[in-house]
């Protein structure tokens, strides 16, 4: 029983541990009592415009944000991998809890299970998730990217879509041009530009279309994707709205793109519009994680064709927007 009792003390331990970490990154662009006193406060600044609606009034239409980040950074390990190390450590964590679940039932009630399994079911995932520690708690970051992917590309198609959208205003819809800064930081630059602004966009008629790491020439996935559904069970849909409009979009400009799931590490500025329930896309290439975050994040790997390709779905989509203003309410 001292095992037992002492197995589930060190587990209720941890439980909240991990929930007083969770708590602060739900709002990292606060910095709380730690942050404040001990930690170190940089300065940053978000760079955005916004184009007025010219039909009606601005504060009675609806929003539109096109948005990227403007900052980069580099790590010990390539994105892919880190991905690949978060969802080691998720997965364990699950197997672990399902089979110490199982051996508490066991030391009450006796199953007939051989004990090699239990074992071997609570040591493995242990094993694991103290390897991706080691690794993550070794995770440096530095600045040593030229961030040509990640994310200059993005950047560029913002840059590119305000420079039209400066002379062809939207009739029903007020559109921003954002560059978010201290996105590689916890979407902190998103998350404060959200609560700026909150008091001026409504539920259903405010909508983000985010950029972060487009094309990878040479790589035989170098093309358009967005972010369709993201979790593990269920799979949660996180654009069915604009992932519509891009689909019929793309069979109305003969460009492909193709939705993509992903189980976890998706933290982008779009986050800060999911939490509050506002219609969000995520447009990006996957393959793109070979290179961000390394000092091979050259501009040598952006494909201009493929930033076309998002500029002209995009402009499309904006447009389709427009025209459809006075249905949305329905549509959502």
């Amino acid at each position: 029983y001292v095992a037992l009792w002492i197995s589930i003390i060190i587990i209720i331990g941890l439980v909240i541990i991990v929930s007083f970490i969770l708590r602060g990154l739900r709002d990292p662009e606060n910095p709380g009592f730690w942050g404040k006193y001990y930690g170190n406060i940089f300065d940053a600044a978000n760079v955005y415009v916004k184009v007025p609606s010219k039909k009606i009034n601005e504060n009675k239409a609806g929003n539109i944000v096109v948005s990227a980040h403007l900052d980069s950074k580099s790590q010990s390990f390539r994105t892919r991998w880190r991905v690949l190390l978060y969802k080691i450590w998720l997965f364990s964590g699950i197997f672990l809890g399902v089979f110490f679940g199982l051996y508490i039932v066991l030391f009450f009630q006796p199953y007939q299970i051989p004990n090699i399994i239990i074992e071997l079911g609570v040591w493995i995932p242990t094993i694991l998730i103290s390897f991706t520690n080691v690794l993550l708690m070794n995770l440096n970051t530095h600045n040593k990217s030229p961030g040509a992917l990640d994310n200059a590309s993005g950047m560029a198609i913002v840059f590119e879509l305000s420079s039209y959208f400066r002379n062809h205003p939207l009739n029903n819809f007020n559109i921003w041009f954002c560059q978010y800064d201290v996105e590689e930081q916890g979407t902190m630059g998103s998350r404060v530009f959200v609560n700026n602004h909150e008091d001026q966009f409504e539920k259903g008629k405010i909508f983000q279309i985010n950029f972060d790491m487009i094309s990878c020439r040479g790589s035989k996935r170098n093309r358009l994707e967005y972010l369709k559904s993201y979790g593990i069970f269920p799979r949660r849909k996180v654009a069915p709205l604009l992932g519509k409009y891009f689909e019929e979009a793309a069979r109305e400009e003969d460009i492909e793109i193709y939705g993509f799931h992903l189980t976890t590490g998706a933290h982008t500025d779009s986050v800060p519009y999911h939490q509050r329930n506002y219609d969000s896309i995520d447009l990006g290439t996957r393959a793109a994680s070979k290179y961000s975050h390394t000092k091979r994040d050259t501009p040598d790997k952006v494909d201009p064709k493929v930033l076309k390709e998002a500029c002209l779905l995009t402009r499309r989509v904006i447009k389709n927007l427009d025209n459809n203003f006075h249905n949305l309410d329905f549509e959502n």
